[in-house]
């Protein structure tokens, strides 16, 4: 009866083309692998996207140009990868997830290894827009390999995990790039930094599991494209969480694209691999990503959503104090209560997504990138114009109205979240 019940599935699974079995469960080395892989992709994409945020006062003076030139560095790679984020996830739903993101991540890894060799900065800026359109092919499919491999139950944690990854991602290449940016320009800094996101892209490679749930769908056409993209721009709790990602990382990219200058002029004068230090401060958010992901099981993600928002707007107003503790502890509480409200709201799109996962994933990608680049670069405008004061003041604006949004559109009367 048993070898009836196994062939009857196999049966199934050859008709449909699709594999019965329910995921990775948490605690398997199934699960185990394709959290390890996508940290390391996690390096590989946000050490390369973010590697000249540390030396942004480094590259200004070098190159003689101002705060907010400089961050185009910054602004225009995330621009890339936010023009790319939607194609990539129908290159994704033909070819397979692992497949598309192999490829994202090998065409970027080379790309960054020659953004220090780049003779001009429009050249410069150029080769960071197609690197960071290479890697549009990593975050958002990343999210729907991870809805698709992980069993549901644990796709949240899952996914707070991965944004864990992120973080140590970030971080890395920061860490490397400040010191090494001190001692031998900003050029050695990006080769670096290139050198450790190659290192972590062949390990991710090696890693990965295969898809064992994913379905090819066939070419939809531009039209059919056009209506699915439509579908989850109407969707009112969609739309409030890519208005989150817009804003809530707009925000932070603009602290940290800033906070670096003025900690770098006086009255705290530091040296840029001091400055680099505050990147350290990414680590509450690999250990808050993870935390809130759990807490969602029991107080629902709203709530805890809405409580990142708060934290972080408690942290960055410390950072209006002239005190570098204080400056410091701010930034924080600022970065772990970020960092708890993406990894929830990049895992609640595929949730409420029953369709078109990749693409609802790639819309929330995509308003992420792209206020990294608008409000990332137009922070330094405010900075330049009116001082720290005026910048802190506006991200914590954006981050109220946000959390407004959230807390009116997905209240449990509308709909069970």
């Amino acid at each position: 009866m048993r070898t009836a019940e196994v062939g009857t599935a196999e049966a199934r699974t050859a008709e449909t083309g699709v594999d019965k079995w329910d995921g990775h469960a948490k605690g398997s080395s199934g699960y185990r692998r394709v959290l390890i892989a996508l940290a390391l992709a996690g390096v590989a994409t946000f050490a390369q996207l973010y590697s000249t945020q540390a030396i942004l006062p480094i590259m200004a003076s070098d190159l003689r140009i101002t705060a907010a030139e400089a961050a185009l560095s910054i602004s225009l790679a995330t621009v890339g990868l936010a023009i790319a984020v939607l194609p990539w996830s129908f290159v994704a739903d033909r070819i397979g997830r692992v497949r598309a993101m192999a490829i994202g991540i090998a065409a970027a890894t080379l790309l960054g290894l020659l953004v220090p060799l780049a003779p001009s900065l429009p050249l410069l800026l150029a080769i960071r827009t197609l690197e960071g359109m290479a890697l549009g092919g990593i975050p958002a499919i990343a999210i729907a390999y991870l809805n698709e491999e992980v069993t549901k139950m644990h796709t949240a944690l899952a996914a707070g995990s991965y944004v864990a990854g992120t973080t140590l991602g970030g971080l890395a290449g920061r860490l490397v790039a400040g010191p090494v940016g001190e001692l031998w320009g900003w050029r050695a800094a990006t080769q670096a930094v290139s050198v450790l996101a190659t290192i972590s892209a062949i390990l991710f490679l090696v890693l990965v599991p295969k898809q064992r749930r994913f379905s090819p769908v066939a070419a939809m056409g531009f039209r059919g494209a056009l209506r699915t993209l439509a579908g989850h721009a109407r969707n009112p709790r969609l739309l409030s969480l890519y208005l989150q990602a817009f804003l809530l990382m707009g925000g932070f990219v603009a602290v940290y694209n800033y906070l670096g200058f003025r900690l770098h002029a006086e009255p705290f004068a530091l040296p840029a691999s001091l400055v680099s230090l505050i990147f350290v401060a990414y680590l509450s958010g690999t250990l808050s990503s993870r935390w809130a992901a759990g807490l969602t099981t029991r107080y629902g993600r709203r709530n805890v959503l809405v409580s990142g928002i708060v934290i972080m707007s408690a942290g960055l107003a410390l950072t209006l104090a002239g005190h570098l503790p204080a400056i410091l502890a701010g930034l924080v509480i600022f970065t772990g209560g970020f960092f708890a409200a993406h990894s929830v709201g990049s895992g609640w799109t595929g949730a409420i997504a029953t369709t078109g996962r990749a693409q609802a994933a790639s819309l929330y990608n995509l308003s992420y990138y792209l206020g990294s680049s608008v409000i990332g670069w137009a922070g330094g405008l405010a900075f330049q114009a009116f001082g720290w004061q005026a910048l802190a003041g506006g991200v914590i604006v954006l981050s109220c109205t946000t959390a407004a949004v959230i807390w009116v559109v997905h209240r449990p009367g509308r709909r069970a979240t």
